[in-house]
C-alpha cells in the first residue's frame, strides 16, 4: 500500500497543526498563484460553496478540492454501487457536524466513485482519465509540483519542489480505505477520474509530498478519494 511508505516521513508536528490552520484554509493565497495565472470564482448553487477556478492549457478546472456533502457516512461504510460521501476523520452521519470538521474545511470531502461521478455542479464534469492525461500533457513531467499547494501548512514536509505555478492548489486529502479507516491526509492527495478500467475499478491520479509526478493508477470504486472538476467544453 503506498501509504505505508510514504507516512515515514511526516512529521507528527505536522498533523497537530490542522486545527490550528483549520479557519484559514479557505481563504486566497495569491501569494500561490503565478502572475500569468489568473484566478476567477464559482458559486455552486446547490450549497453555497464558492471555488476559485483556473485555466490551465485548454481547460478550465475547480481549483479546491469538492466540498459538495449532501449525506456523510463512516469510513466502515463502504460500496462499489452505492453512492457514499466522507470527511477524513469523521465517524458519523449528520452533515452540519462533518461540515465543521477541520479537514473538511481544508481538504474539502471524499467520494466513492459512484459519489464522484454524480458530485461535480452542473456545467462541470468528473474529468476522464484523457482529460487528467492532457493536464499531465501540458505540463510536463514535474506536473505535480506545478500543482501542489505551496508550503508545509498543508502537506507534510518536504513537500519536494511545490510551485503552485497553475493556480490548482492541489491538497493531500488522503483517502478511506477498505478496511474502513482513513489514511494520508497531508501525505497524499487522491483524485478519482470518470474512467473505468473493468468491474469495481476505476482510473485515477495521485501526489505526494516527496515527488513531483502526477501518476496515474488504477483503484477499487469503494475506496473514497478527492474530486476535482472540469468545466463542460
Amino acid at each position: 500500500m503506498k501509504h505505508e511508505f510514504i507516512n515515514l516521513i511526516c512529521n507528527l508536528a505536522f498533523f497537530a497543526s490542522i486545527i490550528t490552520i483549520a479557519e484559514s484554509c479557505g481563504k486566497d493565497e495569491d501569494n500561490n498563484i503565478n502572475n500569468n495565472t489568473k484566478a476567477n470564482t464559482f458559486t455552486d448553487t446547490r450549497d453555497g460553496n464558492i471555488y476559485k477556478t483556473v485555466k490551465i492549457g485548454d481547460q478550465v478546472w475547480i481549483a479546491e478540492n469538492l466540498r459538495y456533502l449532501p449525506i456523510v457516512v463512516g469510513p466502515e461504510i463502504g460500496s462499489v454501487t452505492e453512492a457514499y460521501f466522507y470527511v477524513y476523520g469523521y465517524d458519523g452521519t449528520t452533515v452540519t457536524d462533518a461540515k465543521g470538521q477541520a479537514n473538511y474545511i481544508a481538504y474539502g470531502v471524499l467520494y466513492n466513485w459512484s459519489a464522484a461521478k454524480v458530485a461535480c455542479p452542473a456545467g462541470w464534469h468528473l474529468p476522464s482519465d484523457a482529460e487528467w492525461e492532457q493536464l499531465l500533457m501540458y505540463l510536463g513531467d514535474d506536473a505535480g509540483c506545478k500543482l501542489k499547494e505551496k508550503g508545509t501548512m498543508l502537506w507534510c514536509s518536504p513537500n519536494t519542489g511545490a510551485t503552485n505555478e497553475t493556480g490548482y492548489q492541489a491538497r493531500p486529502g488522503g483517502h478511506r480505505y477498505i478496511d474502513g479507516n482513513f489514511y494520508d491526509v497531508g501525505v497524499i492527495g487522491y483524485w478519482w477520474s470518470a474512467t473505468e478500467t473493468e468491474a469495481d475499478t476505476a482510473w485515477s491520479r495521485y501526489i505526494t509530498c516527496i515527488y513531483c509526478n502526477l501518476i496515474e493508477a488504477i483503484d477499487r470504486e469503494d475506496l473514497g478519494f478527492s474530486v476535482r472538476c472540469v468545466k463542460d467544453n
